[in-house]
């Protein structure tokens, strides 16, 4: 079963993520916002000091449009 094509959308230049192997928090090279299996958002790209593939799963509040327009309670 192929999964569906993710539109292509900005990553932040201050994206980080964890990488397992270098035990640090680090930034994304190559990053992109992928979907998984389940349907949810995730970061992609590789580690800068020794190239592993890191992950992390966004929130909905970070993989929201920029352009909402307003939808937010004004308080």
């Amino acid at each position: 079963m192929a999964l569906p094509e993710t539109p292509s959308r900005p990553v932040p230049a201050n994206a980080e993520a964890y990488c397992v192997k270098c035990k640090a928090t680090r930034p994304v090279n190559e990053g992109q916002v992928v979907t998984v299996k389940n349907g949810k958002q995730a970061l992609k790209g590789k580690c800068p000091v020794c190239g592993t593939t890191m992950m992390k799963f966004l929130s909905s509040k970070q993989t929201a449009p920029a352009a909402e327009g307003g939808t937010g309670s004004a308080g």
